[in-house]
């Protein structure tokens, strides 16, 4: 019986999530990954990553829910795991502060999380320029540890790891049946997306081991996330800026808007910066496409375009990955999930 070989592009959190599913799903299948960098050189090794998200617009909000209570159960049994601190996954509490009360009070992950509630007026006090506030307990995930710990778990269940720039898919067609795009913003290149675009992210490490609750503004711009080994403060989020260089007025105007909402944070020592480039899109694309490779229709899995939210939505999105795969190598048109 011939053995059918999966190919996964990209090496980001979601590209090894995905690599990790099928690999472990479908035993049958011969998996290679293959990517241009790795970590600790990926997007993904400077992300905060902290679990909570937004809603985008055009997914049905029961696919959305699926695939961040599909990703937070799968850490949180890491997290209460002994390997906890190897993969780099444990809890954290905190707040989550806004200006002007949101839309929605409760969005749709707050019976996802741990011990949600809304902030009560003297919590409030402690933030005088802030009317409304959400107090949870999620999963900081520090994909500097990892995404190693994934890498060893794909290796473990006999996926082969490459490290080369894929330029064309035509360079994959002869060798692989099925091709999943994890490429992130890769992917306006290597897929002609042009609706996917960066989201400048630049910032900070601190030292600062008194700190143990996160703290975040609602509208993402504002966060201090204490981790295992340091703290990360942020953030930026510039969409369509391409920049890669670290930006002195960014580093400035974090530590001075960080330090407003915790002034500890003054006397924290600044042990490194970091940029990277969000692949931001109107919605994350999850699906299968037939693409003409090489005189044959050869199914193409997307899994890209999640923007601030990759960790958060990685494992449930590498499900409804795995899930599409199962259907191409079936036969059965593949189906969304709803």
């Amino acid at each position: 019986m011939k053995t059918v070989k999966v190919v996964v592009v990209g090496a980001g959190v979601v590209g090894f999530s995905t690599a990790v599913c099928i690999a472990e799903s479908l035993p049958s299948c011969s998996v290679t990954l293959i990517a241009d960098k790795f970590s600790p050189h990926t997007t993904s090794d400077g992300a905060a990553g902290i679990l909570f998200a937004a809603q985008f617009p055009d997914i049905p909000l029961e696919r959305q829910r699926c695939w961040f209570e599909d990703s937070f159960e799968h850490l949180l049994a890491i997290a209460q795991s002994e390997q906890s601190p190897e993969a780099g996954v444990v809890l954290s509490s905190g707040w989550q502060i806004f200006k002007e009360v949101p839309a929605e009070e409760e969005p749709y992950w707050s019976k996802l999380v741990l011990g949600f509630r809304l902030m009560s007026d003297r919590e409030l006090k402690r933030f005088p320029d802030h009317v409304f506030g959400q107090a949870f307990t999620t999963i900081k995930c520090e994909c500097s540890s990892y995404l190693p710990w994934l890498e060893r778990r794909f290796t473990k269940a006999g996926g082969l790891v490459e490290q080369r720039k894929v330029n064309d898919l035509q360079e994959l067609s002869q060798t692989y049946d099925v091709i999943v795009n994890c490429s992130g913003l890769g992917s306006r290149s290597l897929v002609g997306d042009s609706q996917v675009y960066p989201i400048r992210g630049q910032v900070l490490k601190v030292q600062a081991p008194w700190l143990s609750h996160f703290i975040r503004e609602g509208d993402g711009k504002t966060y201090i996330y204490p981790g295992i080994h340091s703290v990360t403060v942020g953030g930026t989020k510039q969409e369509d800026d391409w920049r890669l260089e670290v930006d002195g007025g960014d580093t400035e105007g974090i530590l001075r808007r960080c330090s407003e909402l915790e002034p500890s944070l003054s006397c924290a020592p600044v042990l490194g910066q970091w940029v990277g480039l969000r692949p931001g899109r109107r919605n994350p694309r999850v699906e299968v496409e037939m693409v003409p490779l090489g005189g044959r229709r050869v199914p193409v899995v997307h899994n890209y375009g999640h923007g601030s939210w990759g960790v958060t939505l990685s494992w449930g999105t590498a499900l409804d990955a795995l899930r599409l795969v199962r259907e191409c190598l079936s036969g059965a048109p593949p189906q969304a999930r709803l």
